[in-house]
């Protein structure tokens, strides 16, 4: 019962932290609002029993990825966001409609190389769910998606600083 209700509590507080979000007109605002969300998330993983998993969920997003966006976003001088009034509905539905064929295309695509994984029972995730049967895997077989992640990160911040260069220039 408990913890049916604090799934549910948790889950509520994520999914108000996501509508903050998307409602605030301040980007300090919008990202503490994505705090909560990554804390309610990362609540949600240890009602689940993946202590590790909610632990980095608040080490890596809570902290280090919202301290990144906090620091972009001073960094930048960013004022108050553009009202709701500005935004063209439209090329909203175009985005969801674009986003919704290029799902569909990737679906197909891994149905028909037989690429989509295999669920895992949670006794087997259980007992694989350690830091360091986590760390041979990510070093290991992932090693070319984990440097390529670092790459994409490392143009961002690039890409961040030169923004904020170009703005102050």
């Amino acid at each position: 019962m408990l913890d049916a209700f604090l799934f549910f509590l948790f889950a509520v507080l994520a999914v108000l932290g996501g509508v903050g979000l998307l409602v605030t007109r301040s980007p300090i605002h919008a990202a503490l609002s994505v705090v909560v969300t990554m804390f309610s998330i990362a609540c949600l993983y240890l009602t689940l029993n993946a202590a590790f998993i909610g632990v980095i969920q608040i080490l890596v997003y809570a902290g280090a990825i919202m301290v990144l966006f906090l620091f972009v976003i001073m960094l930048l001088n960013l004022d108050d966001m553009p009202s709701l009034r500005a935004f063209k509905w439209g090329q909203g539905v175009a985005f969801v409609l674009g986003a919704a064929v290029v799902a569909q295309l990737l679906a197909l695509v891994a149905l028909r190389f037989d690429a989509v994984p295999e669920a895992v029972s949670p006794e087997a995730a259980a007992a694989n769910a350690s830091a360091a049967s986590l760390g041979a895997v990510l070093l290991t077989d992932y090693a070319y998606h984990l440097q390529i992640v670092g790459l994409l990160l490392l143009a961002a911040t690039i890409g961040a600083v030169l923004l904020a260069k170009k703005r102050f220039a």
